[in-house]
């Protein structure tokens, strides 16, 4: 029997972690983490597999990182190797909001591809968090591959993550700026715009690169270039 089930607070909690109503299982994630009661973990975690609200998921991620990394580490690893969808998006959002960097290991550059937006993008913002200096310039090369992918939610975060490796990401949105491909150049140029002028807008940076773009990979001059 697990132990979490002896107490009767416990056991109450876990009941309420399950309970229909959102706001009995946010209240439930609020008092485990207030709690940081390590015999909770398993159930926290098994709820993140499953938990269809938001701000619950992100009151269970908070819950989980009150608790010491030595054990919500390995159980987090685990996470990521079952499969499931939002079983491996909460553990990467989990592990970037612990910021633990022997994580880095973990961050794949399959989950950094991953078909799955929401995996990609968890693990876009674990990476930048998680990445060893040395290894900035090829976690920037491997989201590079990404430019030009999805909605504009989706790119808006990729450019983030982008942004926040500094300079190393100037050469690979060289390259990337002449790839054939309108979406990729677009999404290039509108981050390579933020990188110079931090205070840019995104989208009137993706209107004004879209029309870049659409005249074909040859590179116009820049206001950083004049």
């Amino acid at each position: 029997m697990n132990s979490t089930t002896r107490r009767p607070e416990s056991a109450a909690l876990l009941a309420a972690l399950a309970h229909p109503s959102p706001s009995t299982r946010l209240r439930a994630a609020l008092a485990a983490g207030t709690s940081a009661d390590p015999l909770l973990l398993d159930a926290l975690l098994l709820r993140c597999r499953t938990e269809p609200d938001f701000f619950v998921r992100d009151m269970l991620t908070w819950a989980i990182a009150r608790l010491p990394s030595a054990i919500t580490l390995p159980k987090l690893l685990d996470e990521l190797r079952i499969g499931s969808v939002q079983a491996t998006s909460q553990a990467l959002h989990t592990l970037s909001k612990i910021g633990d960097r022997r994580a880095w290991l973990a961050i794949t550059p399959a989950l950094l591809t991953a078909a799955e937006d929401g995996v990609a993008r968890s693990a876009w913002r674990a990476a930048v968090v998680l990445v060893p200096e040395e290894e900035r310039g090829e976690l920037a090369a491997i989201l590079a591959t990404e430019l030009g992918r999805g909605d504009r939610e989706l790119q808006l975060s990729l450019t983030r993550a982008l942004l926040a490796l500094g300079d190393v990401v100037a050469s690979v949105l060289d390259g990337a700026i002449a790839d054939p491909r309108p979406a990729v150049r677009a999404h290039a140029l509108a981050t390579e715009r933020l990188l110079q002028d931090p205070d840019a807008g995104f989208d009137p940076g993706i209107r004004e690169a879209k029309g870049r773009a659409a005249g074909g990979p040859e590179r116009k001059e820049s206001h950083a270039d004049r």
